[in-house]
């Protein structure tokens, strides 16, 4: 018989994830006033509230967080609040980005200040205006077909890039539609597909 090991739901536990050191770049600096934490490097500045039962020490370039919030609760924080710092210190280090792709007959984008113009297939363009800290651009070899999205926090640009595709996605008969580069789309054989009768 196997020995049976007695857990506490009261006792604090650390998280796997959240117990790992964050190396933050020189090229990053990181304050900490009135528990918000703030970031800002070459791509941009992000600040985030820290949880009350959570806490962050720096020390030569390694980020730390513990947290002391009972039983499965402090792993949960601790855990979650290291991989919104990291995907913050990542954000404004490097800038995340994200590629969309149009396919359909006539349809193509144009990017005119902070605004974007979509022809769709519907009787009218669709206009989006960029969130702010989101940047745009269209490589000029795409004809419009491809739009490509930069920005420092990723939480932002993934729902920028998934309300631009929910303007037109895919649709299974061919696949017309805006999708991520990369997507795999199920494409349904249709009616003329079956080899029925004519």
């Amino acid at each position: 018989m196997q020995p049976q090991v007695e857990t506490s739901a009261s006792s604090s536990k650390t998280s796997r994830i959240g117990k790992r050191p964050v190396e933050v770049p020189k090229t990053v600096t990181i304050t900490l006033a009135n528990r918000i934490i703030d970031i800002k490097g070459p791509k941009g500045q992000l600040s985030r509230p820290l949880v009350d039962t959570v806490d962050v020490a720096i020390e030569n370039g390694i980020l730390r967080v513990s947290s002391t919030a009972p039983g499965r609760d402090a792993s949960r924080l601790q855990g979650l609040m290291r991989a919104l710092i990291a995907c913050m210190v990542k954000g404004v280090a490097e800038g995340y980005e994200r590629i969309l792709e149009l396919k359909g007959t006539g349809y193509r984008v144009e990017l005119k200040g902070t605004t974007l113009h979509f022809a769709l297939g519907f009787s009218h363009p669709v206009a989006f205006v960029l969130p702010k800290g989101i940047t745009a651009a269209i490589p000029g070899d795409s004809k419009g077909t491809v739009l490509v999205l930069n920005g420092a926090d990723k939480e932002v640009i993934g729902q920028t890039a998934a309300k631009i595709r929910g303007f037109r996605p895919p649709e299974p008969y061919g696949g017309k539609g805006v999708r991520y580069r990369g997507e795999r789309v199920r494409e349904k054989a249709g009616k003329a597909g079956k080899g029925g009768k004519k």
